[in-house]
């Protein structure tokens, strides 16, 4: 197990205080009540989360953390790129999510900021159990690798089948041992209705959207080990991309049509970092800095065939709720 002192280490400290100052700010001044997030403001925040997180990267690190070198900062961007690419994917099935419940647009940051919190968490637990059980069995990393391989090549091979709450074990779990009110209540996930206490279908959509993380935590967790073992390189890219990911998504929800090429990218990507796995301990293993390339080409190319060849899917019509 980690040392506690290597855990509570200063920059451990400093990092995840200023990762809750920056929640705490967004929730209690920033959007303290309700509202449609606009495109400009999401741009914005995307900007300075993007830009945050290479500062981080390339300058801030390095200061901070005694000991910090060059190919760290190697296995932070490509980690962080890497993170960020899979939570595009993971911002489409959350926009399914928020048409099929007909989630009203402005309580939609609410949910995401206690889903995107609910994800640091699971992440972190993810992240410390992926760790430890590499660092205790090194032949981990052959079964992650080839967990990644047959995940990149199911992902390019599997149609999308949208969403699909019924055959989620949490929500038919919650509707079981908790009464649910019928219409939303505001933003609050929690309700009176008839004299009793009830769950609210917002309360149903942050459980799915917690849920959907997490499935989506169990392919990119192994895919960011694939390039680093560093404990701190690792939680630190992971929660940069997602405290990225509420502004994200409301930067390219509505332009879902146009990322038709991203999955197929996104398997390549999953793919090459379970080779890489795999060949880690041979004459052939692959340096952090290629794979930093790779990652990056891949992404780019990826999108850019997107934006340029092909055609946007038309979008279904959103209910009118979910233009509230």
């Amino acid at each position: 197990m980690l040392a506690l002192a290597e855990i509570l280490s200063p920059h451990w400290v400093v990092f995840i205080l200023a990762v809750l100052g920056l929640l705490a700010l967004d929730l209690g001044l920033f959007h303290r009540e309700a509202r449609v997030v606009r495109f400009r403001d999401a741009t914005s925040w995307t900007a300075f989360y993007v830009t945050a997180s290479l500062l981080f990267g390339y300058a801030l690190a390095p200061l901070m953390v005694e000991g910090w070198q060059r190919q760290q900062t190697q296995e932070f961007i490509t980690g962080y790129i890497l993170e960020l690419s899979l939570s595009m994917d993971n911002v489409f099935v959350i926009a399914i999510i928020f048409g099929y419940f007909r989630v009203p647009l402005r309580f939609q940051h609410r949910v995401l900021f206690w889903g995107i919190l609910g994800a640091l968490i699971m992440r972190g637990i993810l992240i410390w159990l992926g760790i430890e059980l590499v660092h205790r069995f090194h032949w981990m990393l052959l079964v992650l690798g080839l967990f990644l391989v047959v995940t990149g090549i199911r992902m390019l091979l599997t149609k999308e089948e949208g969403v699909h709450p019924d055959r989620n074990l949490a929500i038919r779990a919650a509707r079981t041992l908790f009464p649910v009110s019928a219409e939303f209540d505001g933003q609050r996930f929690i309700t009176r209705t008839q004299g009793r206490l009830a769950l609210t279908p917002l309360a149903l959509v942050l459980l799915m959207v917690e849920t959907t993380d997490l499935v989506f935590a169990l392919d990119s967790i192994p895919a960011i080990l694939g390039v680093t073992t560093n404990p701190y390189v690792v939680f630190t890219s992971n929660v940069f991309a997602i405290l990225g990911l509420r502004s994200l998504y409301f930067v390219l929800a509505g332009a879902i049509g146009y990322f038709r090429f991203l999955k197929f990218g996104l398997s390549l990507v999953l793919v090459f970092i379970g080779v890489k796995m795999l060949i880690a301990d041979t004459p052939c293993a692959v340096t952090t800095q290629v794979s930093l390339w790779v990652v990056g080409t891949i992404i780019s190319v990826a999108i850019a065939a997107s934006l340029v060849l092909a055609r946007p899917k038309p979008r279904p019509e959103l209910p009118p709720g979910t233009r509230d």
